[in-house]
């Protein structure tokens, strides 16, 4: 059985017992949480579920694991022939998140 969520603006499929890399959320790890916005549900001995955006009553159950920093990008812009270069790195922060349960 598995479920497609939007979450802070992307979608994810989520399985249970999957581990899922997010945009960092201001939550302890070890915390749960609850996704209310489900796009899909399919699986087990029921048809497919499409939601009109959202599937009715269905909800997914997670938990923080832990957060981590993705790898470093380098953000390089020059100017030719004006002497204009800057470089700056960047790491975006995520969350991992266990799913735990799919409730339809």
């Amino acid at each position: 059985m598995y479920a497609l969520v939007e979450f802070k603006g992307k979608q994810y499929k989520a399985e249970k017992g999957a581990l899922l890399r997010v945009d960092r959320i201001d939550a302890e790890p070890g915390s749960s949480l609850a996704i209310d916005s489900v796009l899909l549900v399919s699986g087990g001995e029921g048809p497919v579920s499409v939601g009109t955006p959202y599937v009715k009553g269905a909800r997914v159950s997670a938990r923080v694991e832990s957060h981590i920093k993705g790898d470093k990008i380098i953000v390089f812009k020059y100017m030719p022939k004006k002497d204009y270069r800057r470089k700056r790195g960047h790491r975006q922060q995520y969350s991992i998140i266990k799913i735990e349960d799919i409730a339809t």
